[in-house]
């Protein structure tokens, strides 16, 4: 059994070589898909760098214009060759230890798709920004209600799905709509979905963290548009 660790990247040059590190540490069979999505704050260049090296069980792709998260991930897909996924940011926000947590529902025969929820268990997490916090908890009110799931985080970054699994949706979401659209879509299929809790070091604004009122307003739309 092989995991496939796709990560979009869309200027991270901080942060990308030590997640890499972080993502190959861990210890599971496992491939790494890197997605650059356009980078120019020399990511790219980072990684080309990088790509040089030929490291083991990392490939790298790259797109020519910046298409967002949720195109990257398509991209990533395209090269999956593990009979798991999971999507995974390229700053430090996440953990990729709590892998071993996300995989043990699949690997039991007990799930098809397991998120990585923010909100449950006792793991640590960086206090950060309310409204952020009330944005989150209100769109995941709203998936529930049109999926009648009872997720507590539907805007984590980790999902992680079996691959067989994954290969029946077809995705179309560019950017942060990616998340409702792939809820959506598992629950529709009747996917048997799982939640463990996970550890959060959010990062602020200052820091590069990307996500704004508008991308709420469109995961807003998404859930409509999917769910509905």
């Amino acid at each position: 059994m092989k995991l496939s660790v796709i990560i979009p990247i869309y200027n991270e040059r901080a942060t990308v070589l030590e997640l890499v590190r972080r993502v190959q540490a861990v210890d599971f069979p496992k491939e790494i898909i890197l997605v650059d999505d356009y980078s120019t704050d020399g990511t790219r260049e980072i990684l080309k760098q990088f790509e040089q090296d030929k490291p083991e069980g990392i490939k790298f792709l790259y797109h020519e214009i910046n298409k967002g998260k949720g195109a990257a991930f398509r991209t990533g897909i395209g090269a999956v060759e593990g009979e798991i996924v999971v999507v995974q940011d390229a700053d430090l926000e996440y953990d990729p230890n709590d892998y071993y947590k996300l995989l043990k529902p699949i690997l039991d025969g007990r799930a098809d798709v397991v998120f990585g929820s923010r909100f449950v268990g006792s793991e640590e997490h960086r206090v950060l920004y309310f409204w952020h916090y009330l944005g989150n908890k209100f769109l995941t009110l709203f998936i529930n209600m049109v999926t009648n799931l009872n997720l507590s985080d539907m805007e984590t970054c980790y999902k992680m799905i079996r691959t067989d699994v994954l290969k029946k949706i077809s995705l179309q979401e560019n950017r942060f709509g990616f998340d409702p659209e792939f809820t959506a879509k598992v629950a529709r299929l009747k996917c048997r979905i799982y939640e463990v809790g996970v550890s959060y070091s959010g990062r602020d604004y200052a820091q590069g963290k990307k996500i704004t009122w508008k991308d709420g307003v469109r995961v807003l739309w998404c859930i409509l548009k999917y769910g509905i």
